[in-house]
């Protein structure tokens, strides 16, 4: 069986979106004649831990874990978060890169971000990585070394290591790297921008090839290099969903109580998706219809920004809010399929236009309707018309929301949305996002 090298810094016990893309991978890596190899930080700076997701690693998978030295201690002091769960979440920050919060501290701490750890706080692992990697390689030899970022220090060092050995390489980008939306926001001196540019471009131009999780991303790289750049999207596993049924093909009952209207929400919810448009044409139909009242549930899981809650304040449905913080991926996936409605919020960025989430493919494993707020015109857009699978709304379009919304709800009450509890076939579009098939297409580059 031939050999992957994968370098990625997100790896379980670790939770997040960051991790499922490559842990997926790396599960079906062997159908395919292939044996993973992880290389990863013994103690990686983690925002949440997901114990259930060790189930997904085979029992003979190698994984090396390395100490990481990260500056954290000191950035943490200018951009940590602020408050803790005790509160409630009404002071937490989720992901302020990016959001409104424009104070000094803010800035100063962008500035320290963008300028002195370059390409990211993970920049010194790199010489130790590449000089323990070529050393390992030589007693341990593999047919493909992958890296996959962010962090994109992870690149750096499959570049050094490829260069060392020979070894094919293939650079993976779950997001850009220039062109991601908080670039803008890191207070760059001229001197860094052109540094993580020429960092960037380096790694265009001496990786084997290079693959993308859009279409908006691989135009932007194409332009850009002569190295192949491919699209292998995320996914969803069809396992999770089928673990997450009786013996009999049913969901279990998880305690949702009484059918309701309910509109969930799965992961990080920052400040600069917070669609605020939604929160106020739920609360203007709820005070205009008592029965909507009674049957809207909100029902969020993850790290939620202050913002978002004080939307839902504001429009006078706490009573309909039911937060329930971070929760098990396993157990996620559970509510994805009792939800009425999937909320899909992108963020307020013009280079929203270029991303599918991780979420979006789960959700569509789902079955369930997905609502999403971004621009209408980008690659989730696109993809939700290819899968029938839901409507995208500007988020300063309210009288689409409204529209939207009164569609739905009218849905929820002649049934049409009521899940009949047991698994519902996926289309032959939706299937082509099965991690199963996509690591056959990964694979296929490797070969």
């Amino acid at each position: 069986m031939k050999k992957a090298l994968i370098i990625t810094y997100y790896w379980p016990p670790s939770g997040g979106s960051g991790v499922q893309r490559w842990l997926k991978f790396a599960k079906y890596l062997p159908k395919y004649g292939w044996e993973p190899v992880i290389y990863t930080p013994l103690n990686p700076e983690a925002n949440t831990e997901d114990p259930a997701l060790l189930m997904d690693i085979a029992p003979n998978t190698e994984v090396i874990k390395r100490k990481i030295w990260e500056p954290y201690s000191f950035y943490k002091s200018l951009f940590g978060k602020k408050g803790s769960s005790s509160d409630g979440g009404k002071h937490i920050k989720a992901n302020l890169i990016g959001s409104d919060n424009k104070g000094l501290g803010h800035k100063l701490s962008m500035f320290v971000r963008g300028n002195f750890f370059i390409p990211d706080p993970r920049c010194f692992w790199i010489r130790p990585s590449i000089k323990y990697l070529v050393k390992y390689l030589k007693e341990h030899p593999a047919d493909v070394i992958v890296s996959t970022g962010p962090p994109h220090s992870m690149h750096l060092i499959a570049k050094g290591v490829a260069e060392a050995t020979g070894i094919k390489w293939v650079a993976d980008f779950r997001d850009p790297w220039t062109e991601i939306f908080y670039f803008k926001h890191l207070e760059l001196s001229g001197w860094a921008y052109k540094r993580h540019r020429a960092l960037e471009q380096s790694v265009l131009d001496t990786a084997d090839v290079v693959t993308v999780v859009s279409r908006k991303m691989q135009e932007d790289f194409a332009a850009r290099t002569t190295t192949p750049v491919k699209v292998i999207t995320n996914g969803f596993d069809h396992a999770d969903f089928g673990n997450a049924t009786g013996s009999d093909g049913n969901i279990p009952d998880i305690g949702i109580g009484k059918r309701a209207f309910s509109l969930i929400h799965t992961g990080i919810f920052v400040d600069n998706g917070n669609p605020h448009l939604l929160w106020e044409v739920l609360g203007e139909k709820a005070a205009d219809n008592p029965q909507f009242k009674e049957d809207l549930q909100i029902r969020l899981m993850g790290q939620i920004d202050a913002s978002v809650l004080q939307g839902i304040e504001k429009a006078g449905l706490n009573g309909n809010l039911i937060n329930m913080g971070y929760r098990p991926h396993n157990e996620v996936v559970l509510w994805q399929q009792k939800g009425e409605v999937l909320l899909l919020p992108l963020r307020k960025e013009p280079e929203a236009a270029a991303i599918l989430t991780g979420k979006f493919f789960e959700y569509l494993a789902s079955g369930r309707e997905i609502l999403a707020f971004g621009p209408v015109d980008g690659d989730l857009a696109k993809a939700l018309q290819e899968t029938a699978s839901g409507s995208i709304v500007d988020f300063y379009d309210k009288q689409a929301t409204r529209r939207e919304i009164d569609r739905l709800y009218e849905d929820f009450l002649a049934g049409k949305g009521k899940y009949d509890n047991g698994r519902k076939p996926l289309s032959d579009a939706v299937m082509r996002y099965s991690r199963e098939y996509l690591t056959g297409e990964m694979t296929k580059l490797f070969e």
